[in-house]
């Protein structure tokens, strides 16, 4: 089933893992295998009176809207654009007096949609949203209690004329999103702002070393090839962060997408073993009680730290970071995903707290870490190899910040692609501290 600018893929029977998608010609790294606009998206909650909800931008001083007095747009443009979705949920949330939660706004815009468009926007979406997978059946106890109250919450919101839906109707539509939803980020890929839904993107499986990436891109997800992509092979993506152990993130696959991971990353457990590495100088390893005892003590360090992040008191958070890897320095490798993320929090709050110098050593640390554990063409170690990048700018290392700038626009160059905000900005970074670096070298001719 080739369709539109879908040309580029085919449905097919995955055994197994249900429906897939898989290529109906090669792929090369960087390629955009196909473009998306949301079937349906809201803005979270916590972030209604920052985020357009029409474009996702987040800006100051947005526009509201003067009959719900809820949505936010850019300008009067955004708000246009987003009218005929918004009219419904506009109303709704007159007639019920407060606005409820995002899954229920959701869950409303999606039956809204299907009404007006029978589940089919048009002629590239190769399945209708009401035949995606809901796996409400298996849901535990606890999470069918929260669907339950969603539901009643849905019937209190919801407005379309006399179209009225049962509770296994609206359950499926929960269902569908709790499975299928795709977390939106803000124009710059730094913080998590929507949630929207994608019928062709939720034919993509997963897998732990996906042959491709889905990134939010001036309102559409792109799906691109993170490397060549052979005729006839299945394209995947990566539901879950990778940098965790095989069995965490099976773990996490089941509990959430219903599913037991047995991709050759997962059944051969690749890379484990860096993740749990101990630290080795000269020949010499820490011994297993040792391991254990520091695997102990960088939890209940990095328990602190978050309780201390949350209170904002970042001295503290610093302090903490300090002597947690003072303490891990003889024990655990840098590849270890404790140290890893003690590292990480150290040179964020330290940069935070302008201490340039030292949050670049944590940061190049970190990411000597991360490279050898993530797929080179990874969008996270793109994202982390930037900030650090800026980090070593910001501490005056331009040369070494410079490299990493570099290597970090080859990777979202292939992840996000030339006309992403991110590398446009990467791109004027590239420029600014190579000018920097020939004036350095000028002044010392």
């Amino acid at each position: 089933m080739t369709v539109g600018n879908m040309g580029s893929v085919q449905l097919f029977d995955a055994g197994k893992k249900g429906r897939g998608l898989r290529a109906t010609k090669e792929l090369t790294a960087g390629e955009v295998v196909f473009a998306e606009p949301s079937f349906s998206a809201v803005v979270f909650d916590s972030l209604a009176t920052q985020v357009c909800h029409s474009c996702f931008r987040r800006q100051a001083n947005l526009h509201r809207c003067a009959q719900c007095k809820f949505a936010h747009y850019c300008d009067r443009t955004c708000q246009t654009a987003c009218w005929d979705e918004h009219k419904q949920e506009c109303g709704a949330i007159k007639m019920m007096g407060k606005v409820p939660g995002e899954k229920v706004r959701l869950a409303a815009r999606v039956l809204w949609r299907i009404h007006k468009d029978t589940g089919i926007v048009s002629d590239s979406q190769l399945i209708s949203v009401d035949q995606l997978e809901d796996h409400v059946t298996d849901l535990p106890e606890e999470d069918l209690k929260h669907l339950k109250t969603d539901v009643y919450t849905f019937l209190e919101y919801w407005t379309y004329g006399r179209k009225q839906h049962s509770v296994d109707d609206i359950s499926h539509i929960f269902g569908i999103i709790k499975c299928n939803g795709f977390t939106l980020s803000d124009q710059r890929g730094r913080q998590a702002v929507g949630l929207g839904l994608f019928p062709n993107l939720c034919l993509v499986n997963h897998d732990c070393r996906p042959n491709c990436v889905a990134i939010l891109n001036h309102g559409k997800v792109e799906l691109r090839a993170v490397g060549t992509v052979s005729e006839g092979e299945e394209l995947t993506v990566s539901y879950v962060d990778l940098l965790n152990l095989s069995a965490d993130r099976q773990k996490k696959l089941k509990e959430q997408f219903h599913f037991q991971c047995s991709c050759e990353q997962c059944s051969q457990r690749v890379k484990d073993d860096l993740m749990m590495a101990a630290a080795e100088s000269e020949g010499n390893k820490p011994s297993a009680d040792q391991l254990k005892e520091g695997t102990a003590f960088s939890k209940e360090y990095l328990e602190k730290i978050e309780r201390s992040r949350m209170e904002k008191d970042y001295c503290q958070v610093v302090r903490l970071c300090r002597e947690c890897l003072e303490k891990q320095d003889n024990i655990l490798a840098d590849t270890h995903l404790l140290k890893l993320r003690v590292l990480s929090v150290a040179s964020e709050v330290l940069s935070y707290l302008q201490s340039f110098s030292e949050a670049a050593d944590y940061a190049r640390r970190m990411v000597e870490g991360y490279i050898k554990l993530y797929h080179p063409n990874n969008a996270q170690l793109g994202m982390a190899i930037m900030r650090a990048g800026v980090t070593l700018w910001h501490a005056g290392q331009t040369e070494a910040a410079h490299g990493l700038i570099c290597k970090a626009y080859g990777i979202l160059m292939v992840t996000h692609g030339p006309n992403h905000h991110i590398t446009r900005d990467l791109e004027s970074m590239r420029m600014q501290t190579e000018m920097e670096l020939k004036m350095f070298k000028q002044k010392e001719d």
